[in-house]
């Protein structure tokens, strides 16, 4: 299966470049440059009419009707949607152990323990089935991440939490613009929560968004990251100090305008590298799924390492997200002397088998032509 576009070479770049080719590369153009420094010239320089431009043009693009808060950093997003909610000691929270550190560290740091649940093989994102046999009567929430740009099965897993009560915070930094049955990601819990780092599909230098449906979250997470305040001096709550400047909204803006282009760019791309690249597993696309390709994520059964090397000497740069599972991070190991408490094969065989390919919007014909050369190339070296 698979939910890019059918691969139409008129719609690729035809320029040659024989360089290295680097795994990622953000993007900061002269719209970019220009943003920032009509912004600096201004004096509005943080939370100011660019961030609140931003949100709206995010509601509007990606979310539709549902409220957007600014923060700074896609990890603050997930934060203080936890902290709004009310997530804190004594609860759990479910999380995939497949993921960026940020994802369980934010349960941490909202005073709650992460709960590590396995992951579906062919989508890399949370299995439902693992949830629900992680539920527990302290239970509050489940964290399901969109990895890659493919949306976890938000089908199976609102229904799993609707049924036991619980809040679904779906961590969304990596699928702007993803969607499943038509709805986007982001939409589907309570809240959903982006990054707009500048290696994700879209950026603004660094910052964050949360999205939800209810206003009250809203207020509260608006509270929360501008030290409690509404008006200055006029605290109503504890809060922090996690606002976007507007020199990131701006860029933020810029990006935004661009990314409908960029996402069929990335599908385009990874459209053709499906219909080239033999003898490794290329991403499985669910049906009715709109995979944005934050990642062109491949499985090499054995030897993923040493393919990395032979791909670099060709001159095609790769990543690996993520060789050390949460589970496995010194933060989560069990205490010395007792028994590890998650048992995880799908998340293991993933992070020993997991390689992304350069997949980004600038990538030329004979770019994606020379990626697919060197990935074929490794069959011979088997």
């Amino acid at each position: 299966m698979s939910g890019a576009r059918p691969f139409d070479g008129m719609a690729l770049k035809s320029t040659p470049q024989q360089a290295a080719i680097p795994p990622v590369l953000p993007v900061i153009g002269e719209a970019e440059i220009e943003a920032v420094v009509r912004v600096l010239r201004t004096g509005r320089v943080v939370q100011g009419p660019e961030v609140d431009a931003f949100e709206r043009e995010f509601a509007q693009q990606v979310l539709g009707d549902r409220e957007c808060v600014a923060v700074n950093s896609g990890t603050s997003a997930l934060l203080l949607t936890l902290l709004a909610l009310r997530i804190g000691r004594g609860d759990e929270v479910i999380v995939p152990s497949f993921s960026f550190a940020a994802t369980a560290n934010v349960v941490r740091l909202a005073g709650a323990k992460p709960v590590f649940a396995d992951i579906e093989p062919e989508t890399f994102c949370l299995d439902a089935r693992a949830a629900a046999a992680a539920i527990t009567p302290r239970t509050a929430a489940i964290m399901p991440v969109h990895l890659y740009g493919h949306p976890a099965a938000m089908d199976q897993i609102m229904p799993l939490a609707q049924r036991h009560g619980l809040a679904v915070v779906e961590d969304a930094c990596q699928a702007h613009g993803a969607a499943l049955d038509g709805q986007p990601a982001g939409s589907f819990g309570i809240a959903g929560c982006f990054s707009f780092y500048p290696t994700k599909n879209m950026h603004a230098l660094e910052g964050g968004m949360v999205v939800t449906a209810d206003s009250e979250l809203a207020h509260c997470v608006r509270l929360l990251r501008n030290q409690g305040m509404q008006q200055p001096y006029a605290n109503e709550i504890v809060g922090a100090n996690m606002r976007m400047t507007d020199v990131s909204a701006a860029v933020g803006r810029v990006q935004l305008a661009r990314l409908p282009e960029w996402t069929e760019q990335r599908r385009t791309n990874a459209s053709f590298l499906d219909s080239r690249i033999k003898g490794v597993v290329t991403p499985p696309v669910r049906e009715t799924v709109h995979h944005v390709y934050h990642q062109y994520t491949i499985r090499i059964e054995e030897g993923r390492d040493n393919a990395r090397q032979v791909l670099a000497s060709l001159g095609i740069g790769s990543a690996v997200y993520y060789p050390t599972p949460i589970h496995r991070l010194k933060p989560y190991l069990a205490p010395a002397g007792q028994p590890a408490p998650w048992h995880l094969p799908e998340t293991d065989r993933a992070a020993a088998e997991v390689l992304s390919l350069p997949i980004y919007p600038s990538l030329t014909v004979a770019d994606l032509e020379r990626v697919a050369s060197a990935v074929n190339s490794l069959g011979t070296l088997r």
